[in-house]
């Protein structure tokens, strides 16, 4: 992970103020140089001025030594320059105090108001002393050639100092703000990556609860019949071989429709070559895609699914199974979705299945109504006969198949409800829109 400039800050490793060890190696250094400086330059300060010459030497000393606090207290390095100027002393510490105070995040107008005033010190002293030498014959040049050299001193001696400082500043500023923005985009790049796997997670449950959901409804519908056909042929096998013969043909057609839809589902697992699709490390956001896009083939393909044409065969089969049970028909018969075909169907499909399980024998009214706006179906059983009858085949049950009817509704936008009537039977209902 990038590291920002606060960050650099706060794990410095440097005494006292400085954020590195060798940045108090420098500024020891350059105060070591300044000091150096202007204990030399006090021994002339003093000759001029009738001091002793070690009161000069210890002066300069002192006030180059200032220089070491360039980077706490630039401000201050700036006015002990300027102060010092008159002694002409301090070249290097007004040289770096500069550089160090337009680097800094100081306001502008202070960095300005501190370049002015050290530009007017020299260029005043500079003037000065210039003059002076003039008029002793000290300096050959003329006295037009003393303005000139006196501006040009103070530009050479504050301009690029304060340039340079300003240049670098701006700089550091500016890769600090990179290294902010790239520490900003990593964390939103780990957020992306932890929302992708979220969704690629719900889209691998998605479609586990869709897969799981179909296997039930083939499942349970088919084996159901074949179940029941199963206890027919049982108890007529010895009595009547004809109509034991004609159940387990049924119960053959059955198995062979079961396995036919099996295999339509499980087709969508599989590559376009016809073979399975091998288990590899794939991007999570890959995982997701690919199952959204395995559920969207799944719906949006006729094939795929059954339709509302197939549900005459579906009422025949459970009446061929023994059960009283009657189709009714409201409204113009139209063309709907795939996908709102196939859930009507698995609607009716799933009731009839319970009615098989749980109320063996009982009459059963199957009702569709074609609205404008919408599709409804209704699977009603009367109460059913009394337990130990022959019709009681005591199929088992797991409790999920309510459940997946109302998951499949919802999904649509539709409404699902189910419970017992009053007059001891079951009724199952649904309203899906025509445009889901």
């Amino acid at each position: 992970m990038t590291t920002t400039g606060e960050e650099h800050i706060a794990a410095g490793i440097g005494p006292w103020w400085w954020v590195r060890r060798r940045g108090a190696v420098l500024d020891a250094s350059l105060a070591l140089v300044s000091a150096t400086e202007c204990a030399t330059e006090g021994i002339r300060f003093a000759q001029d001025a009738g001091l002793p010459v070690p009161v000069g030497m210890g002066f300069g000393l002192f006030a180059g030594s200032a220089l070491l606090l360039r980077r706490r207290w630039p401000i201050a390095v700036v006015l002990v320059s300027i102060a010092i100027t008159p002694a002409q002393m301090g070249f290097v510490m007004g040289l770096v105090g500069l550089y160090t105070l337009a680097a800094s995040e100081l306001p502008r107008r202070i960095i300005g108001a501190l370049a002015g005033m050290s530009f007017a010190g020299m260029l005043i002293v500079t003037f000065v002393r210039a003059h002076q030498g003039v008029v002793r014959g000290d300096v050959p040049m003329g006295d037009w050639l003393v303005p000139f050299a006196s501006i040009t001193t103070a530009i050479g001696m504050t301009a690029p100092p304060v340039l340079l400082g300003l240049y670098v500043g701006a700089r550091r500023r500016l890769m600090e703000s990179l290294r902010e923005r790239a520490d900003s985009l990593e964390r939103e790049l780990q957020l992306l990556a932890e929302r992708a796997e979220e969704r690629a997670e719900w889209a691998r449950n998605e479609e586990r609860t869709r897969i799981a959901r179909e296997m039930h409804d083939v499942v349970a519908h088919r084996v159901s019949l074949m179940v029941v056909h199963a206890a027919a042929l049982q108890a007529v096998a010895r009595k009547d071989p004809e109509k034991a013969v004609k159940n387990a043909a049924l119960v053959g057609d059955m198995g062979r429709q079961a396995l036919t839809e099996l295999r339509e589902m499980l087709g969508v697992l599989r590559t376009g070559e016809g073979r399975a699709v091998r288990v590899q490390p794939v991007p999570l956001a890959a995982v997701g895609v690919a199952a959204a896009a395995a559920a969207s083939r799944a719906a949006e393909d006729p094939a795929d699914g059954p339709s509302l044409a197939e549900l005459d065969e579906l009422v025949g089969q459970s009446a061929a199974a023994g059960m009283v049970v009657e189709l009714s028909v409201d409204g113009d018969v139209r063309m709907y979705a795939p996908e709102i075909e196939q859930t009507a169907y698995r609607v009716v499909q799933e009731a009839l299945t319970n009615v098989h399980k749980h109320a063996a024998g009982a009459k059963t009214h199957v009702r569709l109504a074609h609205r404008v706006a919408e599709i409804a179906m209704q699977v009603e059983n009367e109460s059913p006969p009394e337990p130990g009858s022959a019709s009681d085949v005591h199929l088992p049950s797991g409790g999920n198949g309510l459940l997946g009817m109302k998951e499949r509704v919802a999904a649509l936008g539709g409404v699902f409800v189910s419970g017992p009537t009053d007059a001891g039977g079951f009724r199952v209902s649904a309203v899906i829109p025509a445009q889901a």
